[in-house]
């Protein structure tokens, strides 16, 4: 049973009062709709509907969409969305109605006196859209109980459905788990009522949670229709109807809702704040898991009122403008039932049966499976019986002796590892966190969760423990393997997954840790060596995290086919395979080691930081595998120059032997990269370009570097070579505000966005929809081309020339900057040891601002003395309004080489609006 429900006392609807901040009194309207099932009731309601206005315009809306608010809220919370849609109307645009609901008890709607669970809301909805006579295509859109709300409704309408839309909501609730700590409060006997009826706390409390705090005036709209506890029956009514187990007179409402979603084809979207403290993520991986064609966007930084704290009206919009036509096809008349929703009966159905959506709907198709990818697994199968080395770890946990791994132990360990997880639930398309540096234990848990077909989730510790958790939680594991410190936060910071230790631990640490199994366990059971079938080229492999350098941390979905892609890209480019003896200081390339049949290795040092790094510990690592390929980050190749001195003849010896060193991750300069080929004398020095998304896309030696050096005039940059094999690069030229909206080109000399295109690039960002549609935009239709987010040109020879990232872009009332060729120009001055160009002030009036690094390094921050001042200024033809001097540039977590050009321009503009000049 459910708990007593406190009564609205029975009021009639009403209108709004007046001059609430951002609503159009234009489109409030009162509704009389009669109740279902042969009652003799009316009710009144309050809804915001933008279709007179459309009609007015003398437009014909393309379909309706159907808001549907949650608690304590109204629909208010929808008023963005009903003015950006007539707005776009009248504008020409895609016209769409806007039908925003007051639940009954609720808004400015009538109170019932009647107690209202969830199956009668969902037939409440249904009478008003009845009483509304509404048609088809309908698009759904509900935020919190709304989204359960609406969702009922959308599998009740299948005739007319075309689409569903949510935000923050909860669709099912986990068995075994709590429903969230502030409901599980607002429920206990004696708070119920004085939280959510008697005092208005409960909508306080709600208010309270939009990121960045309400405007009063905001506050006070939503305020208006709960003035009075008389008008706070149906907050309470909705807190007491939320099913906290079985036997609440709702779950079964709720239970086949849920299930019904499984079936639903429809196109769907989710609208995500990750940092709600009711609808966490964990509800949003339940949400996906019924609904796995939906796209997905979380907002960094939003909360329970992500409509709130976002422009989300934009974004629904843009989503069903990418749809269009598709959408009125699939929304037909009301009677002619649609094709696209089946829904059987859910009481009926063996629990046994598989829920393959292809046997309800011939408008779903799941892609074709295609042969193995043998790229990733063909020398961990042909090499199965070697006894050569396949990779050493120089510096194992408690010891200074490397540890080397044959073929033959590595391939054992991954089959039986892989046969262990799948022993302990490990299934295909289930994600792992890996929590576990760099070395033979990553290596063989990666190889044995892509056999068989479980999502490794790989994000840097060098995020830092809050881009960590926010990259954890949003890619939501189902697992969790890690060494202890990786456990232990894992554990602290409530990071989801089963937890699997590198280690065996006694009990009391195993169950502080929450872990179920350690890797030895995994061997033990996995001892059968009984593998499930491979995966194939389209299933997901691995979710990458991006280093967090242009904003949060974000994660790229790699498949089977794209990493194999990837592997032959580096095995073309560097001859990299059987018998090559690799050292890599950059993970991603360590890890790939076994893929490319090579004998690898990762240096000494902290992979997450680049600069602990020896010039003693590279040359003991090149001996230990005896490499001829060398890839190191920048920061790593500079304290390595800065240690050269430590290395003895045995050490430089093994260097030599080096065929060719490779450097990436950020721009590399000519003196970095030919002080290090100097100890590498028989090596031709790369710099490949790439970025997560796409980890080989040009390549340029240092011969190249200074032969394109010779190039005179243009914007300057960083020159990085030609595409590799199987890579396109076009460039999106920049209009006059700094945007990239040019076609795309491969025309020299064009300075603009640079995209690129090839087998390895990413499949898609994990959650981003938004993101992902931006990074294709403008791409040619089934294409697959990514949108770096560089700014940057081709030369008449095809090369890549890099001058910067989009957000650095400075535009000035003259003109647009991009920064990377004139901090070159400032770098020639012999005083200048990096200097980085900023612009603060408003958009298209911004003045240029010249941050430098000095030699010496200077002591603290201050102008430039008038002699540096005005050798800076005349490196560059720019009129540069101010030189500083500070000791140390800003840069990024994980490269500790990129300068973080937008904190230092805030930074700047802090200074010069008279802020304290603290350092950077």
């Amino acid at each position: 049973m459910i708990s007593r429900i406190p009564r609205s006392a029975p009021l009639p609807a009403s209108l709004p009062p007046a001059g609430l901040d951002g609503l159009d009194p234009s489109f409030s309207r009162l509704v009389t709709a009669p109740e279902s099932e042969g009652l003799s009731v009316t009710h009144q309601w309050h809804i915001l509907d933008n279709g007179p206005r459309l009609a007015e315009l003398g437009v014909t809306p393309v379909g309706t969409i159907l808001c549907v608010h949650g608690n304590p809220t109204w629909s208010y919370l929808w008023r963005s969305l009903v003015s950006q849609a007539t707005d776009a109307a009248a504008d020409g645009r895609e016209a769409w109605r806007v039908i925003a609901v007051d639940q009954l008890d609720m808004g400015f709607s009538e109170r019932t006196g009647v107690s209202r669970t969830l199956p009668r809301r969902v037939r409440d909805l249904g009478d008003l859209t009845d009483a509304l006579q509404l048609r088809g295509p309908v698009i759904t859109l509900g935020h919190d109980w709304g989204g359960v709300v609406s969702l009922g409704w959308a599998v009740d309408h299948p005739e007319i459905l075309a689409g569903v839309a949510v935000l923050n909501t909860a669709i099912h609730q986990p068995e075994g788990e709590a429903i969230p700590a502030p409901l599980r409060l607002a429920l206990l006997r004696g708070v119920l009522g004085a939280a959510t009826v008697a005092t208005p706390a409960f909508l306080e409390t709600t208010l309270a949670l939009a990121h960045p705090p309400l405007a009063e005036s905001v506050k006070d709209a939503y305020r208006a229709p709960y003035l009075e506890a008389a008008r706070r029956g149906g907050i309470g009514g909705f807190v007491a109807d939320i099913p906290v187990d079985d036997q609440h007179d709702s779950y079964p409402e709720l239970a086949r809702i849920a299930e019904a979603l499984r079936y639903l084809a429809v196109p769907a979207l989710a609208l995500w704040g990750p940092r709600d403290p009711i609808f966490s993520d964990r509800y949003l991986d339940d949400l996906v898991d019924r609904l796995p064609h939906a796209d997905v966007h979380r907002f960094e930084g939003a909360g329970h009122l992500v409509a709130e704290d976002v422009d989300y009206a934009a974004s629904v919009l843009t989503w069903l403008g990418d749809r269009g036509t598709d959408l009125g096809a699939l929304g037909t008349a009301a009677g002619n039932p649609s094709r696209f929703v089946t829904v059987p009966d859910v009481a009926e159905k063996d629990d046994d049966e598989d829920l393959d959506p292809n046997r309800f709907d011939e408008g779903y198709v799941k892609p074709a499976k295609q042969g193995p990818p043998a790229g990733l697994f063909r020398y961990l199968d042909e090499l199965r019986d070697s006894s050569d080395t396949a990779l050493v770890e120089m510096a194992p946990a408690g010891s200074k002796t490397p540890t080397v791994v044959t073929w033959r132990l590595l391939s054992k360990r991954v089959r039986q590892i892989a046969a262990g997880l799948t022993m302990v639930g490990v299934k295909r398309g289930d994600r792992v966190s890996l929590l576990v540096q760099p070395g033979a234990d990553l290596t063989a848990v990666l190889y044995a969760c892509l056999r068989i077909g479980a999502v490794v989730v790989v994000a840097d510790a060098g995020l830092g423990v809050q881009g960590l958790t926010r990259a954890v939680r949003g890619a939501w594991p189902d697992h969790v393997i890690g060494a202890p410190a990786g456990l232990a936060a894992a554990t602290a910071l409530g990071w989801p997954g089963q937890k699997i230790s590198t280690a065996r631990y006694i009990k009391p640490v195993r169950r502080s840790l929450d872990v179920a199994y350690s890797l030895g366990d995994l061997v033990s059971l996995g001892v059968e060596e009984e593998l499930p079938e491979l995966p194939g080229p389209e299933d997901v492999a691995a979710v990458l995290f991006t280093s967090g350098s242009t904003g949060p941390a974000k994660g790229v979905v790699y498949t089977h086919g794209q990493l194999a892609a990837l592997v032959d890209a580096l095995s073309t480019a560097y001859g990299v395979g059987p018998g090559t003896g690799l050292v890599a200081g950059f993970a991603p390339f360590a890890l790939l080691g076994p893929a490319l049949g090579a004998r690898s290795v990762t240096p000494d040092m902290v992979v997450t930081s680049p600069k602990t790094l020896t010039a003693t510990a590279v040359a003991a690592a090149v001996a230990a595998v005896d490499a001829t390929v060398v890839f190191l980050s920048p920061a790593a190749v500079t304290n390595v120059v800065a240690t050269s001195g430590a290395l003895d003849d045995a050490d430089r010896a093994a260097l030599a032997g080096v065929k060719d060193f490779l450097s990436a991750g950020a721009p590399v300069s000519e003196r970095l990269l030919a002080a290090a080929s100097g100890l590498m004398p028989n090596a031709t020095a790369h710099t490949p370009y790439g970025m997560t998304e796409g980890l080989l896309m040009t390549d340029i030696t240092l011969e190249g570097i200074r032969d394109a050096a010779l190039t005179l005039g243009g914007p300057g940059g960083v020159c990085v070579g030609l595409p590799a094999a199987s890579v396109r690069v076009r460039i999106s030229a920049l209009d006059e505000n700094g945007d990239a909206t040019g076609e795309l080109s491969d025309e020299a000399g064009v300075t603009g966005e640079i995209v690129v295109s090839a087998p390895h690039v990413k499949d898609h960002y994990d959650g981003l929809w938004i993101t992902e549609r931006e990074s294709r935009r403008g791409a040619p239709a089934g294409e697959r081309w990514h949108r770096t987010g560089d700014v940057g040109h081709l030369d008449d020879q095809g090369r890549l020339w890099v001058e910067g990232r989009m957000p650095h872009v400075i535009v000035t009332a003259d003109g647009v900057v991009t920064p990377v060729g004139p901090e070159q120009r400032f770098e020639s001055v012999f005083e200048v040891a990096r200097a980085a160009l900023v612009g603060i002030g408003p958009r298209g009036e911004q003045q240029l601002v010249a941050v430098i690094e000095t030699v010496p390094p200077a002591f603290g921050v201050s102008l430039a003395t008038s002699a540096l001042a005005s050798a800076v200024r005349s490196a560059v033809d720019l009129p540069i309004a101010a030189v500083l001097v500070v000791p140390h540039l800003p840069t990024d977590i994980r490269h500790n080489s990129k300068i973080d050009r937008v904190r230092l321009g805030e930074w700047a503009s802090t200074v010069f609006t008279g802020g304290r000049m603290t350092r950077p």
